[in-house]
């Protein structure tokens, strides 16, 4: 089974049979190794009428006690050995299965890392958890058809040999009728293709839309749209609903059939086989073993609509895997270097320049302009940005990636420890800065701390996070859930600017750090916030007038342009529209 540390490959992308085949090759011995053990196991169930049939005619009828004694032992042994045979291939057949998803998994939480920041602008967070959860469980039950379904076909050929020896008539019946069944089942199996598509692109859209209800459900309590929301997910929960029953109307006649007709089978083959030994054209024994082979034929054709089943289903999810691993990243053409001392950002289409050593604001009627000014300095879109006169695309992505650091107030906290989930634990050779930042003295720091522990430190008091630690039974080894669910928004929010100030970078972009703070809280991190990022370019996007009385520069912007610049009291004094929007935002904090 494929360690949690090995290369899982690289998959083939060409269409989702090509992905599954790839499965299947990247673990030949052991699929070769299911489909012994699973055509051996049902050649054997096959074996059991024959020896049946032998024990009657040979010993039963004529009187034979040795005879019976000496077939019923081989019967005996045959279902014995037969018993370990389908333990060995449940086994095998597991990890294969295993191995499948977990090589999923890795590859597409790969290509998850791989996008990065370009993930979401791409893909829904509904679709990719869809992939994560349903889809990698649908493709892995798909191989099934490596072993069991080899196994079918080889019994069924075995089966029909043995009837030759028995009755050709007979023969010929079941070497027809087996196809004819799998045939009328085989329409099924596209509908149910498409049916299945459908299911799972809604139940992308129904998963994104249960995570906007759970990471907003206070906001749009506040702003009066939960009941508008909730309607939206009832209605696409019942069209998800309706869906629903459409693939389990069809998978119900594809497992009815399945099962049906391969019985109403046997009955006819029985029949027909009762005729001939009425007429003395077989024997009593070979009656029985006719019967036991059309009944062993029963699960193989089973098997066969079952992995058409399991196929049509895992074709479905591979396509929507190799849809996301086609997905690309932004391109990375830049092959300049960036400027060797601090300089200015600057975005064309907006008009904002943001000076080096600067605490800077921007102010926006619509806060979505602010974020699109940031995604642009930060390179996360494309635009004509600049960093000391050259332009952001030609320069090298992890030039940038290394002294530009844009944290979004929503960024994701993964599940940890209080540390880990701030900044990991590293060597005083490993730390980025290895002296809290400048203007930042360190508070509570134990006379042996380490470095990184200082600058730990540091991190949480310019964020106002010490009470966030001291609460906690384990302090900053404190086991934290994913997204840090065990505390309140606000704490949350520190969290993610104590761990963006722990980075240090040259140039720090932020999203609303203090949009779920009280007032109180607020003013500490608009005091510390300056003077820990003393010299060190910072942008924020704010309406708050404690934050905004603390900056060097303010950008107003209407329609995404910049409208006004100055300081705080100097945009208070001279631009209505600034003074209106943050004396709103003034008078909602005081409430």
């Amino acid at each position: 089974m494929i360690d949690a540390y090995e290369d899982p490959g690289t998959p083939d992308q060409r269409s989702g049979g090509r992905y599954l085949w790839w499965l299947v090759a990247r673990q030949p011995w052991r699929c070769a190794a299911g489909a012994m053990f699973g055509s051996v196991w049902m050649v054997l169930l096959a074996a059991t009428p024959y020896l049946m049939s032998r024990a009657i005619d040979d010993g039963l009828e004529p009187g034979d006690m040795g005879a019976l004694a000496l077939w019923s032992g081989a019967l005996f042994t045959v279902g014995a050995f037969n018993s370990w045979l389908s333990i060995m291939r449940h086994r095998t057949m597991t990890r294969v299965r295993m191995d499948a998803n977990f090589r999923t998994v890795k590859v597409v939480v790969g290509q998850a890392v791989r996008l990065g920041a370009w993930l979401p602008r791409q893909m829904g967070a509904g679709e990719v958890v869809t992939i994560g959860v349903g889809d990698v469980q649908t493709i892995s039950q798909s191989l099934t058809v490596v072993g069991p379904g080899v196994g079918a076909v080889v019994a069924y050929l075995v089966v029909a040999v043995l009837l030759v020896s028995v009755s050709p008539l007979i023969a010929v019946v079941v070497l027809l009728g087996i196809p004819v069944i799998v045939l009328l089942v085989g329409p099924l199996l596209g509908r149910l293709q498409g049916s299945e598509t459908e299911y799972r692109e809604r139940q992308g859209v129904l998963t994104a839309r249960i995570g906007d209800l759970a990471g907003g459900l206070r906001v749009l309590a506040g702003l009066g749209g939960k009941t508008l929301v909730a309607d939206a997910f009832r209605r696409d929960s019942q069209r998800l609903r309706e869906q629903g029953y459409r693939v389990g109307a069809v998978t119900s006649w594809v497992q009815a059939l399945g099962i049906g007709l391969p019985t109403l089978f046997l009955a006819v083959v029985t029949w027909l086989a009762a005729r001939l030994a009425a007429q003395g054209d077989i024997t009593v024994g070979q009656l029985v073993s006719v019967y036991g082979y059309v009944a062993v034929l029963v699960g193989p054709v089973s098997f066969w609509v079952d992995c058409g089943y399991q196929i049509s289903r895992g074709l479905v999810c591979a396509r929507r895997v190799v849809r996301f691993l086609r997905l690309e990243p932004m391109p990375d053409t830049g092959t300049r270097d960036a400027p060797s001392e601090p300089s200015a950002l600057y975005d064309p289409e907006s008009g904002v320049r943001v000076l080096p050593g600067r605490l800077t604001a921007l102010v926006a009627e619509h806060p979505a302009d602010a974020v699109a000014v940031v995604d642009r300095l930060g390179r996360y879109t494309p635009s004509d940005a600049t960093w000391g006169g050259t332009r952001l695309e030609d320069i090298a992505l992890d030039q940038i990636r290394n002294r530009i650091l844009m944290a979004d107030h929503e960024s994701d906290l993964f599940a940890g420890t209080l540390q880990d989930m701030i900044g990991p634990l590293r060597g005083a050779g490993q730390c980025r800065s290895a002296a809290p930042p400048r203007g930042a003295t360190s508070h509570n720091a134990p006379a042996d701390a380490t470095p990184h522990h200082t600058a730990t430190q540091t991190a949480l008091h310019t964020a106002a996070a010490e009470d966030i630690v001291q609460a906690l039974p384990d302090g900053l080894n404190t086991h934290m859930a994913a997204q840090a669910r065990n505390l309140s928004g606000g704490q949350r929010q520190r969290i993610r600017l104590a761990r963006a100030l722990l980075a240090d970078p040259e140039i720090l972009l932020t999203v609303e750090p203090t949009s779920a703070l009280d007032a109180h809280t607020e003013a500490t991190v608009a005091d510390r916030l300056g003077k820990a990022r003393h010299g060190r370019t910072t942008v924020v996007t704010t309406t708050s007038p404690l934050l905004l009385d603390r900056t060097d520069t303010v950008h107003y912007l209407v329609d995404g342009k910049v409208a006004a610049s100055g300081s705080h009291h100097e945009l208070l004094d001279t631009t209505p529209g600034y003074r209106a929007l943050v004396a709103r935002d003034n008078e909602e904090a005081v409430r």
